[in-house]
């Protein structure tokens, strides 16, 4: 089979290289004129762990190739897949689908056979019967089905999910398109994978469903942890115990500094906002949107309390820039909200971050960039720790105490065991987990 994947962004350059694992010959198209002379000299402008390696074999076997030119890419496709950006609109806070439509109307001038058009991008309740209606006016006389088949892909984790998915999700309206889609994911067939198939809407709507429920049980347990602050529990026990229960599960009850990303933050809003529209407002769903947001923007209040109450004139280190780990990706992460907020309050900002720095000093320039994690605690009044790398992991404490100015640590992704590093002298500051009545450590390490 041969397929053509529309923009090489992460969606798109991860999917279209892990179907031509499969044995799909994959064209990859984008305008970026230098991001395809990249990949074509093999420069992967995303880190994504394995990405390189899978990439490489891939082209190397000539079942993965990249153009600028739609034309080419089109030629005998058996489908072709939609995965260009979908921001939020600004303004309104709807799913911006310019770039989606456009695809559509450059995709009707260009089809020669029977196309299965497929929207892997998000794309919100209705989007496939629009991207039907612009190629069916372009093209009265085209042979083509339009599905829609979101990705449920995790920056970090991203081939592992493709190659071994929960499920695949397939929306279509005929026994055509579905054999076509069939035919493509035939290898999870065989290890058992659920393909769901179902109408296009319904397929639009699991995508959101999907994201914003996880968002909420981030945003729950987040608030949880504020509560066992304040009564002195410890939410990493309160996680597992609610977390056995089948109903519920662990994955997706660990506090921190709220969810950012490319996914959750710009899906709940545009689910809100459809929502809207129809009259039928997902006031839980408008909740987590208003709790992340604050969230964020509170965890330099920490920092700063963290700090005496004020950081005026101080160093502050902060390891991890990026959202989560094993990503270069910036987009919402809380450090875009820390960062500003600890300037404001007159501190000197060093940060380090294993890969996301190119990306974060785009968007914090005003940050001094160390070269390792130590070097940015070097001399600093304290650190915090905003994204758990492995490398946070194992860090050296007795050399941190050394390093810093005091031993204060703010860590908001609970890396170390509170009543270990207050024993070994640390101010010590996390998520969720009560000091009252940890012992004596904490109020010691504070004086």
């Amino acid at each position: 089979m041969r397929i053509a994947m529309i923009g090489t962004g992460y969606v798109g350059l991860v999917t279209g290289a892990c179907f031509s694992e499969f044995g799909v010959d994959v064209v990859c198209v984008d305008k970026d004129e230098e991001k395809i002379r990249r990949l074509k000299a093999g420069e992967i402008p995303i880190f994504e762990p394995g990405l390189d390696d899978l990439v490489a074999n891939n082209v190397k076997a000539g079942r993965l190739s990249f153009t600028t030119d739609l034309a080419e890419g089109m030629k005998g496709c058996d489908a072709v897949f939609i995965a260009v950006g979908t921001p939020s609109r600004r303004g309104d806070g709807h799913a911006d689908l310019s770039y989606v439509y456009a695809a559509a109307a450059e995709i009707a001038d260009n089809m020669d056979r029977y196309t299965v058009v497929v929207t892997k991008s998000t794309v919100p309740v209705g989007t496939g019967r629009e991207v039907e209606r612009i190629i069916r006016q372009r093209r009265p006389d085209g042979d083509f089905d339009v599905c829609s088949n979101p990705e449920f892909l995790r920056e970090g984790a991203a081939i592992n999910d493709f190659m071994r998915p929960d499920r695949v999700v397939i929306g279509a309206g005929s026994d055509r398109s579905r054999e076509v889609m069939r035919q493509l994911y035939r290898p999870l067939f065989l290890i058992e994978t659920p393909i769901v198939f179902t109408e296009l809407e319904t397929s639009e709507m699991i995508k959101y469903a999907a994201n914003t429920f996880l968002a909420t049980k981030i945003t729950f347990i987040n608030e949880i942890a504020d509560l066992c602050e304040r009564v002195g529990a410890d939410v990493h026990d309160v996680a597992k115990g609610i977390g056995l229960d089948g109903r519920i599960g662990r994955k997706f009850l660990h506090p921190g500094p709220g969810y950012g990303g490319s996914c959750f933050p710009k899906d709940t809003l545009a689910l809100v906002k459809t929502a809207q529209d129809y009259g039928s407002p997902l006031r839980i769903i408008e909740t987590v949107v208003d709790v992340n947001d604050r969230r964020k923007r509170a965890m330099a209040e920490r920092i700063v309390a963290a700090c005496g109450g004020s950081v005026d004139g101080k160093t502050v280190a902060l390891l991890g820039l990026t959202f989560k780990p094993n990503t270069d990706d910036m987009r919402d992460s809380p450090s875009l909200d820390i960062v500003p907020e600890l300037i404001r309050a007159g501190a000197t900002v060093r940060g380090y971050d294993p890969e996301g720095m190119d990306e974060a000093a785009k968007l914090l320039p005003d940050i001094k960039y160390c070269q390792s994690a130590y070097e940015a605690m070097d001399g600093a009044d304290a650190v915090a720790i905003v994204t758990e790398w492995n490398e946070f992991r194992a860090l050296d404490i007795n050399r941190i105490k050394t390093l810093l100015k005091a031993p204060v640590m703010i860590d908001l992704r609970n890396v170390y065991d509170p009543q270990e590093m207050r024993a070994a002298g640390f101010a010590y500051t996390c998520i969720g987990r009560g000091t009252e009545r940890t012992g004596g450590a904490a109020s010691e390490a504070a004086q």
